[in-house]
């Protein structure tokens, strides 16, 4: 079937669809659902597949993806203060769980060089696995999660001189790294982030000015793989582009937009290369050799627990029990171990038969990861897990109590009396014009996007947001909005600005709070001109208020009759006809009062 890419295609996405639901029913994750697919969809299994190396390597752009994404979550200078978690922890990780897993290669019977090389890629962790375990269980923004996310950034920098020395070690001649690469690499790094910090804003907002989602992906995939494919032709990770790029990207107002575009591709490959990765492992070579295997992931993992629970107590400065949830996403074996072991076999450093089994126990030990977990998770309640690192201090605008979507006169006047007040808030605008003007003007927490799009709004926080402001124009756009909060956030407020009294219906039957955008200050000019003609101002502000209150009540009992054209043309009749009598008691009193009135 290798050779029809549509049946291959078809053959994913059956799978994906039959396992990970079921998986899911009986409580374990997605990532236990591809993997027991691709196991059986495998060379060794069903034959479906007979190479999976080519799918891993189509695959690994949904582990380039998911590194984009992360890097739109962070930014330079939270880099900076994370750079102790990365170069230390990470280093110590590191280093220590190679060492230890470095000498019991050692004494199998393995060589000195070999022993290196395998206990190294060992120590590597999955990327994708680990950070995809943490976004299912919502421990990304933990404490331990954050750390994890450190230790495996520094893991994915350490891979790349060890792929570069493994030639070295080998048999193979003159594959070493030269000056001239190291150079390369250097202007390649020096040229994506310029190129990021001063190109790609104005490239993002002549594309939005189009107005055209479907270019504004594709410039959105251009970005991620562009600045990957960069990477790779200097010998650099492809992923380390990608997380370049959305680090580049992070504090711009394309932000959550681009999250939101990239999301279901990188969702769809992550899933393809947890299926390529389930292919790799052989089953029938762990039913040969079952002790040898199953020890060899039980030394794996036990080791990587120690170190990291240890390091994740100090320097790491967490409690016990988010010690233990570190360890427990990172004990697992990583995707490079597979491209690691790959390179040691063909530069003669271990034999074909060492690398399968190698590639079976990292396999396993990704398999067995998401079950582990789950079984933590059910010891240790989350209840405990510690939200706010103390080594983070940068104020984080994906929490914000307020999301204002539409950020014109109406969302701006909300928008300045809730940042007078100290009111953390996030605005969302789909005009990249406004957007703009607003950031001329020092207004950060603005940022372009469509707020009427599920997975913007998910990708801004919404699920931490208490009241949601709906000031887009357009009434469809902003009905569309309504429905969607009120769907997927029920527990938040919503206020709604409304064209007019239809439009306001509307809203409220849509459980909304409506708020007409002209009726306040018309009503506040029509007291104005009272008090010019003469009246005194208290008696213009009852008045105004008095005719607040009929209006209102008005409103409401019109809403009940919108469907029925007859019965509300009767009710407006005699809605007239009431307010005609509504100030018929001080009319005597009000034209003495102001000039030049009839007499009665």
């Amino acid at each position: 079937m290798d050779s029809g890419g549509l049946e291959l295609a078809l053959v994913f996405l059956l799978a994906a669809v039959l396992a990970v639901p079921l998986f899911k029913r009986f409580g374990f994750g997605a990532i236990l659902a591809y993997l027991t697919a691709g196991v059986l969809l495998g060379p060794h299994e069903l034959a479906l597949v007979r190479d999976p190396s080519k799918v891993l390597a189509a695959s690994e752009i949904g582990v380039v993806m998911l590194l984009f994404v992360i890097g739109l979550e962070l930014s330079l200078p939270r880099l900076k203060v994370m750079r102790r978690q990365i170069f230390v922890t990470g280093g110590l990780q590191v280093v220590l769980s190679g060492a230890i897993l470095g000498a019991a290669a050692l004494a199998t019977g393995l060589g000195a060089k070999a022993s290196i090389v395998v206990g190294l890629g060992l120590a590597l962790s999955s990327t994708a696995v680990g950070l995809q375990l943490l976004a299912e269980r919502k421990e990304l923004a933990a404490d331990h999660g954050r750390l994890a996310f450190a230790i495996l950034l520094f893991q994915d920098l350490a891979a790349i001189p060890l792929l570069a020395a493994i030639p070295l070690l080998g048999k193979a001649k003159n594959v070493g790294l030269g000056w001239d690469e190291v150079i390369q690499a250097v202007l390649a790094i020096a040229i994506l982030v310029i190129g990021g910090r001063y190109v790609l804003r104005h490239l993002f907002r002549a594309i939005a000015r189009t107005d055209l989602p479907e270019v504004f992906t594709g410039a959105a995939l251009l970005v991620v793989l562009g600045s990957a494919w960069m990477m790779q032709q200097v010998g650099l990770s492809a992923g380390l582009g990608a997380f370049l790029a959305g680090v580049l990207l992070a504090e711009s107002e394309y932000r959550h937009e681009l999250e939101a575009q990239i999301k279901p591709f990188e969702g769809l490959l992550l899933g393809l290369f947890f299926m390529a990765v389930g292919m790799g492992i052989d089953v029938q070579r762990v039913l040969r050799e079952p002790l040898l295997i199953v020890g060899g992931v039980a030394v794996l993992m036990l080791v990587k627990t120690a170190v990291l629970f240890v390091l994740g107590l100090r320097p790491g400065k967490l409690v016990a029990r988010s010690a233990f949830l570190l360890s427990g996403v990172l004990a697992l074996g990583g995707e490079f171990s597979f491209v690691v072991f790959g390179e040691a076999a063909r530069v003669h450093l271990i034999n074909a038969a060492t690398r399968d089994r190698l590639i079976a126990i990292v396999g396993l030990s990704m398999a067995l990861t998401p079950i582990l977990l789950m079984l933590a998770g059910k010891l240790f309640p989350r209840k405990d897990v510690k939200q706010t690192p103390n080594y983070d201090k940068i104020t984080d605008d994906r929490h914000p109590q307020v999301l204002v979507a539409g950020f014109g006169r109406f969302g701006q006047i909300v928008a300045r009396l809730l940042r007078a007040q100290g009111v953390p808030y996030i605005a969302i605008d789909p005009d990249i014009e406004q957007v703009n003007l607003s950031r001329r003007m020092s207004t950060d927490q603005i940022y372009y996007g469509d707020p009427t799009r599920m997975a913007l709004l998910r990708s801004a926080g919404a699920a931490r947001v208490k009241v949601f402001v709906v000031a887009i124009n357009g009434v469809e756009a902003s009905l569309r909005m309504v429905r969607l909060v009120r769907k997927h956030y029920p527990q938040a407020r919503v206020f709604a600005r409304a064209r007019d009294r239809q439009h306001a219906w509307q809203l409220v039957d849509l459980g909304a709070t409506a708020l007409r955008e002209t009726y306040g200050s018309s009503l506040e000019m029509g007291r104005e001109v009272l008090i010019a003609l003469g009246m005194e101002r208290a008696q213009a502000e009852e008045h105004a208020k008095r005719f607040r209150e009929w209006d209102e009540a008005l409103l409401e009992s019109q809403r009940m009759l919108q469907d029925d054209e007859d019965a509300l043309l009767q009710a407006t009749r005699d809605a007239r006809r009431e307010l005609d009598t509504l100030f018929e008691a001080d009319a005597t009193q009000d034209k003495r009062q102001v000039p030049g009135a009839p007499s009665a």
